[in-house]
C-alpha cells in the first residue's frame, strides 16, 4: 500500500452515538484518530431517533455491561455537558401500572432499582401521583417516583462529542462506507467509498451494519436483528398536559411505551417495538400510530384533543443478546462495540471510556491530552434562551421552532458542517414544527444549495 494512504493510530467505523463519543474518547486519549461514516452526515442512522432519556438504569439488568455503561455515561454527561452547553431537562419519571398485574411487579422493579444502585425510586400515593403528573388518567392502579430520568438534546450531545475529536486533531470521512479490509502488518487496510484509509486499530460500531462490518475479518459473534420503534409527536400545545416523563411497566422484550415531554417543547409517544429484517428505512404506517395515539390518550386523557405535529419511526441494533456487546480483539488490532440499543445516548460517553480503556489495555498506551479545546453547542432546547432571542439576531426562517438565518448559516458552516437535508434539521429544528417545512423548505433549500454533500430536493413551485 502506498505511503500516501493515510495512517491513523484508530479508525472508528459509523458516525452514530457510539461512534462519536469513541472517537472523542481516543482522540482526547492522545491517538490520531478517523471516523468513517457510511451516510452524508452522522447520526444518519440508528442514531437518529430515540426518546432521548438520559436514563439512571433504575430497570436495566443488574451486573450487565449496559448498566455499567449507562450510569457511567450519565454521569460523564452531567460532568461536561455546562462546559459544552449541552441542555438537561430536569423532569425525573412516573413509572405507572395501569393493571392489577402491572401493579404486582412495582415492588419488584423497585428492589431491582435499589440493587442497580438508583436511590430514591419509590411508590406514590395516590394523590402524590397526581401531584407530579396531574393530567394523568384516573385509571391508574399505582405508580413509581423515578426521580433522576430526565431529557436530553438527542443530537448536539453526539454532535459536541464529535466536534471536540475534530477540534483536537480527528478527522470526519463521510459517504465513506467501509467495504473491505485487509489486515496487513501493524494494523488494516480499509477500502471505503471514500478511499483506503490505514489504521493501527479499527473500532467497529457500525450500528444497525455492526455484524455486516464484523463479517469482513470473522465470523461475527452477534447478528444484527432490527427492531424498528414508530413515534408520535404531539405539538407543543399539548406540553402544559404533561410535566414528567410517564413510563410504562417494562417486559422482557421491550420498556414499553413512553409518553414524555421532549426538550424541544412537544410531547412524544412510542416507541413500537417490531422486529423487521430492513435496516435503513423507518416506515410508519397507520395501524401503529393510531393505537400509540390511542395509548397516550387513555394515560393523558387530554392529548386526545391535541394535533399531532409529526410521525417518525427509528431502527434499533437488536441482537440475539440482552447486554452490549463489547469485545477487544488484540491479536486482530480489532474492538467492536456492537448490539447498542435504545439506552445508546445514556451510555455513550461510558462506552467511549470503556474502549478507550481496552485500548490501553490490549493495545497502546494513552497520553490524554493536556488542554483540549471544548466546543460550546448553540442551544435549541425550550426552557433554554434560543438565537431567535439574542437582540440584533438574524431574521427567522422556520417560523414554526423559531429557527434563525443565523442559526441555519452557522450549521452549514464550521470544522463539522451539516452533510445533508437531515442533518441540518438535526443542528437547528428547521421544518422540524407544526409546517414540517411546508413554509420555509424552499428558502432553507436556497441557503444550502452546493454546500450539502447530498444535494436535497427542492421543492416544487405550487
Amino acid at each position: 500500500m502506498s505511503s500516501d494512504v493515510p495512517l491513523y493510530d484508530a479508525a472508528v467505523i459509523g458516525g452514530g452515538l457510539a461512534g462519536c463519543a469513541v472517537l472523542r474518547a481516543l482522540t482526547l486519549g492522545g491517538l490520531r484518530c478517523v471516523l468513517l461514516e457510511r451516510g452524508a452526515d452522522l447520526l444518519s442512522g440508528a442514531s437518529k431517533g430515540n426518546s432521548a432519556i438520559l436514563h439512571t438504569g433504575f430497570d436495566a439488568p443488574p451486573g450487565s455491561l449496559e448498566l455499567r455503561l449507562m450510569q457511567a455515561g450519565r454521569a460523564d454527561y452531567l460532568a461536561i455537558r455546562e462546559r459544552m452547553n449541552l441542555p438537561l431537562l430536569e423532569t425525573d419519571a412516573v413509572l405507572a401500572a395501569w393493571s392489577e398485574q402491572e401493579l404486582q411487579r412495582l415492588p419488584v422493579i423497585a428492589d431491582q432499582a435499589h440493587r442497580n444502585g438508583v436511590d430514591g425510586v419509590r411508590p406514590l400515593a395516590r394523590d402524590e401521583i397526581f401531584a407530579k403528573a396531574p393530567h394523568l388518567g384516573p385509571d391508574v392502579a399505582g405508580a413509581l417516583l423515578v426521580p433522576g430520568e430526565h431529557l436530553i438534546d438527542p443530537w448536539s450531545a453526539p454532535h459536541a462529542y464529535a466536534l471536540q475529536a475534530v477540534l483536537n486533531g480527528a478527522a470526519i470521512l463521510r459517504r465513506a462506507e467501509v467495504r473491505g479490509a485487509r489486515r496487513e502488518a501493524g494494523g488494516w487496510t480499509l477500502d471505503t467509498a471514500a478511499g483506503p484509509v490505514r489504521a493501527g486499530l479499527v473500532v467497529n460500531c457500525a450500528g444497525n451494519f455492526g455484524d455486516r462490518v464484523e463479517a469482513l475479518h470473522r465470523d461475527s459473534p452477534f447478528t444484527i436483528k432490527p427492531r424498528k420503534g414508530q413515534f408520535v409527536v404531539f405539538d407543543k400545545t399539548a406540553r402544559r398536559f404533561l410535566s414528567t416523563i410517564v413510563l410504562p411497566v417494562p417486559n422482557e422484550r421491550t420498556k414499553g411505551v413512553v409518553v414524555t415531554p421532549t426538550i424541544f417543547g412537544n410531547v412524544l409517544v412510542g416507541p413500537t417495538a417490531e422486529e423487521q429484517e430492513e435496516r435503513e428505512i423507518g416506515t410508519v404506517d397507520r395501524a401503529a400510530l393510531e393505537a400509540l395515539i390511542g395509548a397516550a390518550g387513555r394515560i393523558v386523557p387530554a392529548l386526545r384533543d391535541e394535533p399531532v405535529t409529526a410521525t417518525y419511526a427509528g431502527i434499533r441494533p437488536a441482537t440475539q443478546f440482552k447486554d452490549f456487546v463489547i469485545e477487544a480483539l488484540p491479536a486482530e488490532r480489532w474492538i467492536v462495540a456492537g448490539g447498542i440499543r435504545s439506552t445508546g445516548l445514556t451510555a455513550a460517553l461510558g462506552i467511549g471510556q470503556h474502549v478507550a480503556a481496552l485500548v490501553a489495555e490490549h493495545f497502546v498506551g494513552l497520553k490524554p491530552l493536556n488542554d483540549p479545546a471544548w466546543p460550546r453547542m448553540p442551544n435549541l432546547a425550550e426552557h433554554l434562551p434560543r438565537d431567535h432571542q439574542r437582540p440584533g439576531r438574524g431574521d427567522l426562517v422556520c417560523l414554526c421552532e423559531y429557527v434563525t438565518a443565523d442559526e441555519i448559516e452557522a450549521a452549514l458552516a464550521g470544522p463539522l458542517p451539516a452533510g445533508d437535508l437531515g442533518g441540518l434539521k438535526r443542528r437547528t429544528r428547521a421544518m422540524m414544527g407544526r409546517c414540517q417545512g411546508f413554509n420555509c423548505q424552499a428558502r432553507v433549500c436556497a441557503m444550502a444549495e452546493g454546500r450539502l454533500l447530498e444535494a436535497p430536493e427542492m421543492p416544487h413551485a405550487a
